[in-house]
């Protein structure tokens, strides 16, 4: 087993999962458990295992997922790994289009790994001790095998934005996703993952953008250059872009929270920073000479459309400078 990775920003959740037979032990009754559950006191996470409802409450939808986990890995095999996109929300590294509510384990067994149930989805693999570290205090597989585990389960949007978010993040390289596409071509799946491997970009910042890049894929839009680099007279950066098309004069920048979250200065309002990336949209404009094109999340589900009339955008900018 590889040495522990050092935690990212994560909240502590050590002992705050309790199971019945600890409350039972404790001296509380079935009729009292259910009496706190009742009241609001007590949040059942799943069968046999609770949480105190403010803890709950206190918690993203990430860290319930995280809660969910430790609930499972408290009443499964001692050799359960989380695995999957459970292992990347384990990390702090989003995902989208993945159902929190679910939890991914992996255990080796000569048979089967278990039966699945409505919170849980236990797969059987071969895990090499290389395979698996520990991170928050718990056992996962690594970021390299996690990114390949989800091209397993699902459709290559959501394996791109998990993949795209684990380079960006630093926790793989992209040749350790190579090296485990490679070693397991044989799996279902591999088709997915080959796909995802050639889109994957560690260069992107937002799942939004992640989003977008599959659009200009699946569409058959050009292939916009990410984080472009806008300078004024002198030679200062004055924005980077999110994608740009230079050969055609075109830039796109995605309006996401995360982008909000990420570029708001210290006190600064929402409307403060709207006006602010207002003027920056208009001086790169003055500068360049180029179109701004500017994504939402509600676009993206409209992909078709979103893709319609970028394409024709594109067109036009073309013929211009033809």
């Amino acid at each position: 087993m590889r040495p522990p990775t050092p935690p990212p920003t994560a909240r502590d959740l050590t002992g705050l999962v309790h199971l019945r037979r600890d409350l039972l032990a404790s001296g509380m009754s079935d009729t009292h458990i259910d009496c706190l559950v009742r009241t609001k006191v007590l949040r059942r996470i799943r069968y046999g295992a609770y949480v105190t409802a403010e803890v709950w409450e206190s918690c993203s939808p990430e860290d319930r997922h995280r809660l969910l986990a430790r609930a499972v890995l408290a009443r499964a095999h001692d050799a359960t790994v989380l695995t999957h996109a459970t292992s990347v929300v384990e990390r702090g590294v989003p995902v989208w289009g993945f159902p929190l509510g679910v939890v991914h384990t992996t255990r080796e067994h000569p048979e089967r790994a278990g039966r699945r149930q409505q919170d849980w989805v236990p797969h059987r693999g071969v895990l090499a001790p290389d395979d698996v570290e520990v991170v928050n205090g718990v056992l996962v597989s690594t970021a390299a095998r996690s990114a390949f585990e989800v091209t397993t389960v699902a459709g290559v949007e959501a394996a791109l934005v998990v993949v795209n978010r684990l380079l960006h993040a630093g926790a793989m390289s992209l040749e350790d996703f190579a090296a485990q596409v490679e070693e397991h071509r044989s799996w279902p799946g591999s088709l997915t993952a080959h796909v995802v491997l050639r889109l994957a970009d560690g260069r992107l910042e937002s799942v939004g953008e992640d989003r977008f890049s599959y659009v200009a894929y699946l569409y058959g839009l050009p292939r916009p250059e990410p984080q472009v680099v806008v300078r004024d007279e002198w030679g200062n950066v004055v924005a980077r872009l999110d994608f740009a098309w230079p050969e055609l004069e075109v830039f796109l920048e995605f309006d996401g929270r995360a982008k909000y979250e990420r570029h708001r200065l210290p006190g600064e309002s929402l409307d403060e920073f709207l006006m602010r990336e207002k003027k920056r949209q208009e001086l790169v404009c003055l500068l360049t000479g180029w179109v701004c094109l500017r994504v939402t999340w509600a676009d993206l589900d409209r992909p078709e459309l979103l893709a319609t009339r970028i394409r024709r955008v594109l067109a036009g900018r073309g013929l211009r400078r033809g």
